[in-house]
């Protein structure tokens, strides 16, 4: 299998290309870029390029990884990493709609979809399956859950928990049920985490304490991802919305 190279396609020393890979005109890989089997990038794509960093120095050695099956739509943009031997990485069989901004360190998941403008500020954290809706913007240092999905023009400034619906500016909206039921979890496991969503979310005090203080008993391994999500990160998380929640009826 032979990789596909377009004219005026730009690809400088030291990229790494997989067998299957496809770059089209006007894509750019900087120094530094490794791209699975079969990844896509297409036109005026730049990836690999300088982190924004005032502090940077172009001497460091680091680079972008973006992992086999992946889609990089036109004018995405990859920065590498500003730590040496380092790499700002999107996973397995990606899709990164056009216009798509992922700042140096950040780190995406396997099969996630980026719409059309999300942009990552450096050092986000993205969990397999997430969906990030169109125009999103995400703050440095901040983590996206497994299977969560994030509203179209979202302000996104702490963490997302894991199979949860955010909106607007950092208003959880409930759990992804939808998105639940599509991956073909038990009803069991999903009644499950509608009850540790609601004992997190809706018990008084340290919500890292009260996850903690559930996680001996949880059963499904999809509800141990959920509560050991509030062990980590540095910022704080989602909170719901005053009213209904999503997804909150009994099965």
């Amino acid at each position: 299998m032979s990789v596909t190279l377009h004219p005026q396609a730009i690809i400088e020393d030291g990229v790494t290309l997989e067998p299957g890979v496809t770059v089209m005109p006007g894509a750019v890989l900087r120094r530094g870029t490794h791209l699975g089997t079969n990844v896509v990038v297409h036109p005026y794509a730049v990836i690999g390029g300088e982190p924004q960093d005032l502090r940077f120095s172009a001497a460091t050695v680091s680079g972008v990884r973006v992992g086999e099956g992946s889609t990089l739509r036109e004018f995405v943009t990859i920065n590498r990493s500003t730590k040496p031997d380092s790499f700002t990485t999107v996973g397995k069989n990606c899709f990164l709609m056009a216009g798509v901004h992922l700042g140096h360190d950040s780190q995406v998941g396997d099969n996630v979809v980026l719409a059309n403008n999300v942009l990552l500020a450096g050092h986000v954290h993205v969990a397999d399956r997430a969906f990030i809706g169109g125009g999103c913007a995400i703050h440095q240092f901040c983590r996206v859950g497994e299977g969560a999905m994030i509203g179209g023009l979202a302000r996104i400034t702490v963490d997302v928990p894991p199979f949860s619906m955010v909106a607007e500016r950092d208003e959880l909206a409930g759990l992804n049920i939808v998105g639940l039921k599509r991956r073909g979890l038990p009803r069991e496991t999903i009644r499950e985490l509608k009850e540790v969503f609601r004992h997190v979310f809706f018990t008084p005090g340290n919500i890292r304490a009260i996850a903690a203080g559930a996680l001996p008993q949880a059963q499904a391994p999809e509800v141990r991802t959920f509560l050991e999500f509030f062990a980590g990160g540095k910022r704080g998380f989602s909170r719901p919305r005053k009213g209904r929640i999503e997804g909150d009826s009994a099965e």
